[in-house]
């Protein structure tokens, strides 16, 4: 058997990854700051007046207001000031926390979003791990076992990435709940009111992690350690779950910072048909009662969570394999 000859250790290597660690830190920056632009020009520019719209909203009426009524609002909540002024004051609230006060709850943004977090962390976390499970159990039983079973685990992945989710939703609720009372009808609360609205979210995207991990695991199927290991006498389940999977996955864990961040959207319908707590709901009530600066601060909130995620996955995947900094 041929020696394998390792390659020498690079000099400058943990420079060039840290640089890039660095580019892709600033653009993450350039995208929070492009969210916090939009969510901003959509709150100030939209059709209607603001001061009316939180006058209304506040006395339950729908009138028009005077000069009088609104001149107290707009000087309490610069809505009168130029658009250059109030684009400075709302990037200087973000930069210390402040997402705005909602014009429905006169409360603040951010303390009513970190209120309703965790039962959506928990369904999105729940959801990933579920999604992974399925998509690992998969792509080891069918990848590279022949025709039919290749072709098998292929469409079951292309069937279920193409799921949406408010179907998927109705569907489960239909046969689980109420024709098979075997779930709650509910999401509140308890471990078996989490199983639905995590298999809402966890099916469709099982199928984007099969389909990236089945490519490469199908390609490092015929890497000479994975014959060496098969000469040895080893399994062909371990050698595919021990040597062939561990070595597939990167792609796939690449994809994960857009999942959670695509988890954090989808929650919106799960925690919606399963009446489950967390900002979906919180979203879905802001949207209906036009509360805007929640609406914004939950979307600008998402953005956040989204660039922070693919911000992480790419500092790990930059200390997995750090050739990428030569890029």
């Amino acid at each position: 058997m041929t020696a394998v000859e390792l390659p020498e250790p690079r000099t400058g290597s943990g420079r060039r990854v840290a640089r890039w660690i660095a580019a892709r830190a600033a653009g993450a920056l350039i995208v929070l700051w492009a969210a916090a632009s939009g969510t901003f020009l959509i709150q100030a520019l939209m059709p209607g007046d603001r001061a009316t719209l939180l006058l209304n909203q506040s006395s339950g009426e729908n009138r028009e207001r005077t000069p009088e009524e609104l001149a107290p609002v707009n000087a309490q909540y610069g809505f009168d000031d130029p658009l250059p002024v109030q684009y400075w004051n709302y990037f200087a609230g973000l930069l210390r926390g402040d997402l705005g006060t909602s014009y429905q709850l006169h409360r603040p943004v951010l303390g009513l979003i970190l209120e309703q977090i965790t039962p959506t962390l928990v369904l999105a976390c729940a959801a990933l791990v579920l999604a992974w499970a399925f998509a690992v159990v998969i792509t080891v039983l069918t990848a590279g076992r022949g025709r039919w079973l290749t072709a098998i685990g292929s469409g079951l992945e292309t069937v279920a990435a193409a799921l949406p989710h408010y179907w998927l939703a109705a569907i489960l609720l239909v046969v689980f709940a109420i024709e098979l009372p075997l779930l709650p009808v509910e999401g509140r609360g308890g471990a078996l009111g989490l199983v639905l609205p995590a298999l809402t979210l966890a099916l469709p995207l099982s199928g984007f992690l099969g389909q990236v991990t089945r490519d490469e695991f199908t390609a490092v199927l015929d890497r000479p350690f994975v014959l060496s290991a098969r000469a040895r006498g080893m399994s062909d389940l371990r050698v595919r779950v021990r040597h062939v999977l561990r070595h597939s996955l990167l792609p796939a864990v690449s994809l994960s910072g857009w999942a959670i961040g695509a988890l954090f959207s989808g929650a919106v319908i799960a925690e919606t048909v399963f009446v489950r707590p967390g900002i979906g709901q919180v979203l879905v009530q802001a949207a209906n009662s036009r509360d805007i600066p929640l609406v914004g601060g939950i979307v600008l909130f998402v953005a956040v969570v989204y660039v922070l995620a693919n911000l992480i996955v790419d500092a790990l995947y930059a200390l997995i394999d750090p050739t990428l900094g030569d890029s």
